[in-house]
């Protein structure tokens, strides 16, 4: 049972983080994967800042993790997220998970994004293209909405 944690400034490799999941692996059946990416927000965007509070985030996720692989028999689970300034089109965050089956790999993945997405702490910023800095990105009602199928 393998499981990746790293939250970092720089980009990843999603198909290379992927076949670390799976390489030598003939037990695994599935690999599913989510990458998320910046969005330019109709043209209005031109980064979207990303910050996360240290040591906490990382003790999140993996709490996150560990309530995944208690509800689902996989065998190997990689989150990542990125920090910093990202510009529309690069990527934020991917989640790989590898089972024996795509049920529990399909359930785990979607699970973590779910619970990353509410319960983790990272804060978003917008920049807009006419150089003002939007708020700090609220929480949408629709993502407290997606935890309510895990209860």
């Amino acid at each position: 049972m393998s499981t990746v944690i790293r939250i970092q400034r720089e980009d990843f490799d999603p198909q290379a983080e992927a076949d670390a999941l799976t390489k030598g692996r003939p037990d695994v059946g599935a690999l599913t994967t989510f990458t998320g990416f910046c969005r330019h927000e109709e043209g209005a965007l031109s980064a979207l800042e990303l910050e996360h509070y240290p040591g906490m985030a990382e003790k999140e996720l993996q709490r996150i993790v560990d309530e995944a692989r208690k509800r689902w028999p996989v065998q190997g689970i990689t989150v990542l997220h990125r920090y910093g300034k990202i510009m529309p089109g690069e990527r934020i965050v991917f989640v790989a998970v590898s089972g024996g089956h795509r049920g529990e790999a399909f359930a785990a993945c979607e699970f973590i994004m779910d619970f990353l997405k509410t319960s983790a702490p990272f804060w978003k910023r917008e920049h807009k293209v006419d150089g003002s800095q939007g708020e700090w990105v609220e929480a949408k009602d629709a993502d407290d909405k997606a935890l309510e199928r895990w209860k």
